[in-house]
């Protein structure tokens, strides 16, 4: 089945819903990095949450999250934007431990919990918003949730799932974001937390072959009317030309070092880990490039 988001209302629109299965965009992602089951879980957890999120977002805009909690994988870094399209790394992909208490992958030893969760979202103009909020448990699902009601003041639950296979791929993957609008009555607001309690994991739901649909019907009931459907899937927006323009931009005393010293140049993208390699004649190119921009800005 293909990845894809609904947006929905439900309750006479008091409540804003989305739900998403992201299993093949997280498969992907531990593919590209290689990952371990335990940063696999902590990585999926946030492209999902950062795919939602960006959902919410209109046009050309995008947003960053980034999640720095002190443990083994260093900072997480996701971009998503309005289309569905996202990416993410991890410093340390290779991170693995036993079942926690719960039996489950242990993300906040992976993630930490003595940190930040920041977003910035950029909105097409000069200045980006920016929210931070401390991180409460490492586990994800449980921070933007904090994040929700902290820095965007909308009480919000937020869930995420990732199963992973003894394989490393990703048997299951999805989540969702459930938000309460302003005025709506605290008694539809208890009963709406009496059904988040009570529903099983999102991850669960997903390898049971519910779709997103299905997963707001779980929690909502039949009020559920969809708005929107949307395809997501891992994207990266690296390319041969985007680099070779932050190569020119190094100038041409630095290209030229690297002619002299390496005899060409191989960078790799963080996000996507994909490889570019120059040659001295590619270099050589780009020098004359660098030394055009420079006439004619003077």
């Amino acid at each position: 089945m293909e990845d894809y988001l609904v947006k929905s209302v439900a309750y006479d629109g008091k409540i804003r819903a989305y739900a998403i299965q992201t299993t093949n965009m997280v498969n992907e992602a531990m593919q590209r990095h290689q990952a371990w089951p335990t940063a696999s879980a902590a990585l999926g957890r946030t492209m999902t949450a950062g795919s939602m999120m960006g959902s919410m977002l209109k046009g050309d805009d995008k947003l960053t999250v980034k999640i720095e909690g002190g443990g083994p994988m260093g900072p997480l870094v996701v971009d998503s934007d309005s289309s569905g399209d996202t990416r993410g790394y991890a410093h340390n992909m290779q991170v693995h431990f036993d079942l926690n208490e719960k039996g489950k992958l242990d993300v906040a030893r992976a993630v930490g919990n003595e940190g930040m969760l920041s977003v910035v979202k950029d909105l097409g103009m000069r200045d980006h918003f920016t929210g931070s909020v401390p991180l409460v448990s490492g586990e994800i699902g449980d921070d933007f949730t904090y994040y929700f009601v902290s820095s965007e003041q909308v009480p919000s639950s937020v869930g995420l799932g990732v199963l992973v296979n003894p394989d490393n791929s990703i048997l299951a993957a999805g989540g969702f974001i459930i938000q309460l609008l302003p005025d709506t009555e605290d008694e539809l607001a208890e009963r709406v937390e009496k059904q988040l309690e009570a529903m099983p994991p999102v991850s669960k739901l997903i390898e049971k072959g519910k779709t997103p649909e299905e997963i707001l019907h779980v929690i909502l009931g039949e009020e559920v009317k969809i708005l929107d459907r949307q395809p997501v899937a891992f994207s990266c927006r690296c390319s041969s030309k985007r680099v070779s323009n932050a190569l020119v931009s190094l100038g041409r005393e630095e290209l030229q070092d690297m002619i002299d010293k390496d005899g060409g140049a191989e960078t790799q993208c963080h996000f996507c880990n994909e490889k570019y390699y120059f040659s001295a004649e590619d270099l050589k190119e780009l020098k004359q490039e660098a030394w055009n921009k420079e006439n004619e800005a003077q």
